[in-house]
């Protein structure tokens, strides 16, 4: 067997009994010390930054253990290796380039850990409760991107040609670009979502053209999940959401409400005034009313009615809120009807409406 790799080390020679038990004590001792110093020693040194809350170094002086542990490992076959041939294996020109590529490998497979910690748990990058939905993207792209860097790197310790291989690469993102360009759409969406933050998960929101209406369940890159008021979901391509306007009524302080009264010209304009006079009174006494905007008047004015415009913003986002002061200000509008003796009319049901912004 030995004589099969003088190629590789000419000056090799048979092993002895004694230098096979060093070799095997190297290796013995070594995981040894990895499992009873090194391996504590780390994890101690991560607990003490997640203590200096400093999480992020303690994240990573975990991940990195894996790769740091079979370093080692490989550093002791190596070395136990040469005790047995009898030559120092690191500074073998022939192996040098292999013994290289791996330390290579473990260095990248190391960073390669961190970023996949970190996209199992995004949270750990979070600080506030926003859902930060371009954190899981760039850290796929970076697993991406260390992994074609380890490549190039261990391929020029090999000094492989890679000038046809990075043209075929070129050509073939070309093709798979054009071919998934809705899809490349739709995740430049959730980018500019991410990147503008116009909604988050649990707000209320409202397309431009009313087709979109709901609350947010969940954003991810390609698509926004929207629960909808008859409980159904919608699952929203981003494009289309960036593409239109957006009300996010969630950050709405007030609650815009209209009242249209429509009532008989047979009134008298005396008792009119004196009705609108009595509402917008009433209005302003009402504690969840904001005094800044009350609108009380007749605003529209037909052959046989007019109409009364009554218009007011309830301090409150809640809808159920909105519809309790709304039925109280109907109920002011119907007393004081009675007591002007308001005969209120529609031209097509008889009945007064009402519309609520």
């Amino acid at each position: 067997m030995w004589e099969s790799i003088k190629w590789l080390i000419p000056s090799v020679t048979a092993p002895t009994v004694a230098d096979c038990l060093a070799a095997a004590a190297i290796i013995i001792v070594g995981l040894i010390v990895i499992r009873f110093i090194i391996r504590p020693l780390l994890f101690k040194i991560a607990d003490l930054f997640n203590k200096k809350n400093h999480p992020v170094f303690g994240d990573i002086t975990k991940s990195v253990y894996p790769s740091i542990r079979n370093a080692i490992i490989f550093s002791l076959i190596v070395m136990a290796a040469s005790l047995l041939v009898e030559v120092w294996l690191f500074e073998n020109a022939k192996l040098s380039i292999y013994i290289d590529s791996v330390y290579v490998f473990f260095a990248f497979k190391a960073l390669y850990d961190v970023l996949g910690f970190y996209l199992k748990n995004p949270h750990r990058f979070e600080t506030g409760k926003d859902q930060d939905i371009l954190t899981p993207f760039f850290l796929r792209m970076s697993k991406v991107a260390v992994m074609v860097i380890a490549m190039f790197t261990i391929a020029s310790l090999w000094n492989f040609n890679l000038n046809g291989f990075l043209t075929a690469i070129g050509l073939t993102g070309v093709a798979l670009a054009f071919g998934i360009r809705d899809t490349l759409a739709h995740i430049f969406g959730g980018m500019s979502v991410a990147l503008d933050k116009p909604f988050q998960i649990g707000d209320w929101i409202m397309s431009g053209d009313e087709k979109i209406d709901g609350t947010i369940q969940d954003i991810n890159l390609r698509s926004t999940v929207i629960q909808t008021s008859d409980k159904g979901t919608v699952y929203v391509p981003n494009s289309y959401l960036v593409n239109r306007p957006i009300y996010n009524l969630s950050n709405r302080t007030e609650r815009k409400v209209e009242h249209f009264l429509h009532i008989s010209n047979e009134n008298s304009e005396e008792s009119i005034v004196k009705f609108l006079e009595s509402v917008r009174e009433q209005i302003s006494l009402h504690p969840k009313i904001s005094k800044k905007i009350i609108h009380v008047a007749m605003d529209e004015l037909m052959p046989t009615s007019c109409r009364i415009l009554v218009r007011y913003f309830v301090e409150t986002n809640d809808t159920g809120s909105m519809l309790q002061v709304r039925q109280e200000i109907l109920f002011v509008a119907k007393h004081y009807c009675e007591v002007y003796d308001i005969k209120l009319i529609d031209p097509n049901e008889g009945q007064y409406a009402w519309n609520n912004g």
